[in-house]
């Protein structure tokens, strides 16, 4: 699925990422509902635009900020059923990059929520509705067989998450250099994280705490994590090195919550590593299952 240069897949499977990936963001946007129209409080001279929001010279009102929010979850329920996918498609991408990066533009800025920000975009721009959406219903058009105007969506997906974690890597290289991995800077990262939250009276991990003591430990947890970053390009050559490298990846996102207390919820859910597989026929068990309750109840 991930070798070759023209890669080709059902709707279904595109269509699958739509439901899972979206659903995913629809539901981050509603449980971060608070805080995301929280900003609207905040006084002006924390505003620090970054992204798009760039443009600005000024906050925006108040009202303005709740109904984008608000917008969002609107296109977002189109977008994951597939419904008037011209408009909901790319209006949840653009408006989902819009709240998160005014969000971010207030203080602390996150980069937790980037790859799935990504995904979205991705999948605006592609034919992720031509199967399992309300769209489809709607005209009774099916698509049947594998084509490439599937399967290179998916194949962007890929590329898109494997380059995330490249670049993190080539950051490592470009601020310390080989020192990230012979030195102690991945364990003053974990004693400074975790002294912060401590003095601060939030939450941090007692794990990483006790670790920073052994020395020894932290440069083959520095060499793990670079060998990983660099070499998300190799998982291109074979489709057999995508469950070993998903896994990997998933293992760092573990640890990194396991030492610093920092959640990576995309990842950690298996939801950045999507894309890598088929699954298509899990989601459709579970949308048959869930239609027949549904009709059992009607």
């Amino acid at each position: 699925m991930i070798a070759g240069s023209f890669p080709r897949a059902p709707a279904s499977r595109l269509a699958a990422l739509r439901i899972v990936l979206g659903l995913a963001a629809w539901i981050y946007v509603v449980a971060r509902l608070p805080d995301l129209v929280g900003v609207a409080r905040l006084p002006a001279w924390q505003f620090k635009p970054v992204g798009p929001v760039a443009l600005l010279g000024a906050p925006l009102p108040g009202w303005l900020v709740v109904a984008l929010v608000a917008l969002a979850i609107a296109l977002g329920a189109g977008f994951v059923l597939g419904w008037r996918w011209r408009i909901t498609g790319p209006g949840f991408a653009a408006v989902l990059l819009w709240v998160i990066s005014y969000r971010n533009s207030w203080g602390m800025t996150f980069h937790t929520e980037n790859l799935m920000v990504l995904h979205v975009g991705v999948l605006a721009c592609a034919r992720a509705a031509d199967a399992w959406s309300l769209d489809a219903r709607r005209t009774g058009v099916t698509v049947d067989g594998e084509h490439v105007r599937y399967g290179a969506p998916i194949r962007l997906l890929v590329l898109v998450t494997l380059t995330t974690y490249f670049i993190a890597g080539y950051s490592k290289l470009a601020n310390a250099g080989f020192g990230w991995v012979t030195s102690d800077t991945l364990r003053n990262y974990v004693a400074f994280d975790n002294l912060r939250k401590a003095e601060l009276g939030d939450m941090h991990s007692p794990l990483g705490a006790a670790l920073v003591r052994h020395a020894w430990l932290f440069p083959p947890l520095a060499g793990f994590s670079l060998l990983l970053e660099l070499g998300a390009p190799l998982v291109l050559l074979h489709r057999r090195l995508a469950l070993p490298w998903c896994v990997a990846a998933w293992s760092f996102h573990l640890g990194v919550f396991a030492t610093m207390w920092i959640v990576f919820h995309y990842p950690l859910l298996g939801l950045a590593y999507a894309p890598f597989f088929a699954l298509e026929g899990a989601v459709g068990r579970v949308g048959a299952w869930a239609w027949a309750r549904v009709r059992r109840r009607g």
